[in-house]
């Protein structure tokens, strides 16, 4: 894969990496490994990153440090994978206001999202899992890509493309997608539905660039569904992690705000088009939700991978989410309302 050519950046810019953040340690060192694998492709250029929720260096921290060094000029790239709530309205807010207050310019980059570099990264996690495993045909193997899963209609369909090219691309007999929160099909009720279409190997990826309660509740779930069905192999993928095209990705999205090609994806959002279902989301305004849980200490019980043990970070996810318009499929059979009980 050919590399990102960097235009040549003024030490006087400071690059600033924006992340959810987590409770889960493991998840939490990820992220960190990752930024400072960026980091090193800007030698001698002001590097900083936070995260919106959860963890330390917050945001604010994070450009403080930046603002310390006499930075005037700061390209924020979010660490998203796709363009929902965090990315078009929590991170652009807080970045806003303290861009106003502190007279500073923070150019605001594009999330991940979908190319080359992040399609040939999934397919080789995916690769290593079925490398890992007995020898079975790929036409008789089902593929589910899990999506975070989101409010946003855009965001959701985007992981649905993600499963599309993957299918194709390795050559699998059937692709579907379903989703960890939020949105419909859930995790549980979707493979339970699609273990009735009869391949003898499912193969369950986490599209996750890191690793935590969502990424620990999807392969739970996944054991359980397989200990119902002990005819069907089911394989769990790895998820993305600081793959070195996902870095490739983050280097891309850098160099976009050089070239001027750093333009979001506004046709279908919510906020800005009449998406059918969504129409009364249209204008809202850009605010963040996520004061109340900025730089909140990691789980004691979270060394390693997470097990789950603590839902605290679901229960408060929940209540980001009432902040906003409700979900107007959360009582969906396939969805949210599955998480509330024991099917």
């Amino acid at each position: 894969m050919t590399k990102t050519v960097l235009h040549k950046l003024d030490p006087s810019i400071g690059i600033l990496i924006v992340g959810h953040g987590s409770r889960n340690l493991l998840a939490i060192k990820e992220f960190a490994i990752l930024a400072n694998s960026i980091k090193a492709s800007f030698p001698g250029i002001p590097f900083e990153y936070g995260y919106l929720e959860f963890a330390r260096p917050i945001i604010s921290e994070a450009l403080d440090r930046l603002k310390n060094k006499s930075i005037k000029k700061i390209i924020a790239i979010p660490a998203m994978l796709f363009a929902a709530g965090h990315a078009k309205n929590d991170i652009p807010a807080l970045l806003n206001s303290y861009g106003e207050k502190n007279g500073i310019e923070i150019i605001y980059g594009r999330e991940l999202g979908i190319n080359n570099l992040m399609i040939s990264a999934a397919g080789q996690r995916i690769n290593e899992s079925i490398k890992a495993a007995s020898s079975h045909p790929i036409s008789e193997t089902l593929l589910v890509v899990v999506g975070r899963g989101s409010s946003d209609p855009d965001a959701n369909s985007n992981v649905s493309k993600i499963t599309r090219l993957l299918v194709e691309g390795i050559g699998f007999g059937w692709g579907q997608t379903v989703y960890s929160g939020v949105t419909f099909p859930l995790v549980k009720p979707g493979l339970r539905n699609l273990v009735k279409l009869g391949f003898g190997r499912i193969i369950v990826f986490p599209y996750f660039l890191f690793s935590g309660v969502l990424v620990s509740r999807i392969r739970k779930q996944t054991k359980e569904i397989a200990s119902e069905n002990p005819n069907i192999e089911f394989l769990n993928a790895n998820y993305l992690g600081a793959h070195p095209l996902v870095i490739e990705t983050f280097l891309e999205r850098v160099n976009e705000v050089f070239s001027g090609d750093n333009s979001m994806n506004c046709s279908l959002c919510k906020y800005r088009s009449d998406l059918l279902g969504f129409e009364k989301e249209v204008g809202l305004p850009q605010i963040s939700h996520h004061h109340h849980v900025e730089g909140i200490e990691s789980c004691t019980l979270c060394e390693s991978e997470c097990t789950s043990e603590c839902e605290l970070i679901e229960k408060t996810n929940n209540e980001h989410e009432h902040a906003r318009l409700p979900y107007p499929h959360s009582n969906h059979p396939f969805g949210p309302v599955t998480l509330h009980s024991s099917n």
